[in-house]
C-alpha cells in the first residue's frame, strides 16, 4: 500500500499566486463553471485525472463516463483515499461535496445516480483537474 502523501498546506496569498483565478474561485471558495464550458467535460484521452491544486492522483480515465450534465463524471475515484466527502446543505439542498484529501480543494458533488455496480456519478469541475495523458 501506497504511502499517505503529506498534506498540502498553503496560505490564500500563496492558492491565488498558484491557482488561475477560476480555480482559485472553484477549489478555494467552493464554486463551479458554468455547465458545457470545461475542457475535460468531453474529453477522453486514455491517462489520469490530477487535482490542479497539488498534483495528486484523483481518478482514472477509464472511470470518466459522458452523464450529459455539463461536467466531467466519473465513476469511482483512482484511490479510495484520494478524495473526502462532506454533507453540503447550501442554496437549499441536500447534496455530498468532494474534496481532494491532500489539499482540501473544492472538486464537486458525488451522486447516487451513477452507473456501474456503486451506482455512483462523481461530478467534477474541469478547472480543477489537471489532465495526465498515458505514456
Amino acid at each position: 500500500m501506497p504511502d499517505t502523501p503529506p498534506k498540502v498546506e498553503r496560505s490564500d496569498a500563496e492558492w491565488r499566486d498558484t491557482l488561475t483565478p477560476e480555480q482559485y474561485y472553484v477549489l478555494r471558495q467552493k464554486g463551479t463553471e458554468r455547465a458545457f464550458t470545461g475542457p475535460l467535460t468531453y474529453h477522453h484521452d486514455s491517462g489520469s485525472y490530477h487535482c490542479a491544486g497539488c498534483g495528486a492522483l484523483l481518478f482514472a480515465s477509464d472511470a470518466k463516463f459522458d452523464s450529459h450534465c455539463g461536467w466531467p463524471s466519473f465513476t469511482l475515484p483512482a484511490e479510495s483515499k484520494a478524495i473526502d466527502e462532506h454533507e453540503d446543505i447550501s442554496f437549499g439542498m441536500v447534496r455530498t461535496e468532494v474534496t481532494c484529501a491532500r489539499c482540501g480543494g473544492h472538486l464537486g458533488h458525488v451522486f447516487p445516480d451513477g452507473p456501474g455496480p456503486e451506482g455512483l456519478r462523481y461530478c467534477i469541475n474541469s478547472v480543477s483537474l489537471a489532465f495526465r495523458k498515458a505514456e
